[in-house]
């Protein structure tokens, strides 16, 4: 009768800390949404985590999910419109709160100003 105490109690700890793991593990989804009417090529994304690689988007699409352990409401974003590269660079995250668990969007759009860090707008969308 005590083994199968036993073996109750470490089957049920071994569930319960695998799903705790699991929670901890998923972090953020996060898409890329081109709200532009440019085609962006090579986009490169990096939460604070390393640099993830979103390929191409054409004007008005959307990419699949990609998870990410943690991420703000904005990152650094590289890309290519015909040719040429454009930078969103952020300085740092001290202020910043993490994002919860869930799906987000960073919706990309190019506005008028001209040079390689400013012509590029995010914005966080929370799903």
């Amino acid at each position: 009768m005590e083994k199968i105490l036993i073996l109750i109690i470490t089957i049920a700890t071994m569930v319960s800390c695998s799903k705790e793991n699991g929670n901890d593990a998923m972090g953020s989804e996060i898409r890329l949404s081109n709200t532009s009417k440019y085609n962006f090529k090579n986009i490169v994304v990096n939460t604070s985590t390393g640099e993830v690689n979103f390929g191409d988007l054409n004007a008005g699409q959307k990419t699949e999910y990609k998870i990410f352990k943690k991420a703000y409401r904005y990152a650094f974003v590289k890309l290519e419109i015909d040719g040429k590269t454009y930078t969103i660079q952020p300085i740092d995250y001290v202020g910043e709160t993490v994002l919860k668990d869930g799906r987000y969007t960073y919706q990309l759009n190019v506005n008028d100003r001209q040079g390689q860090y400013n012509k590029l707008d995010l914005t966080l969308i929370e799903e």
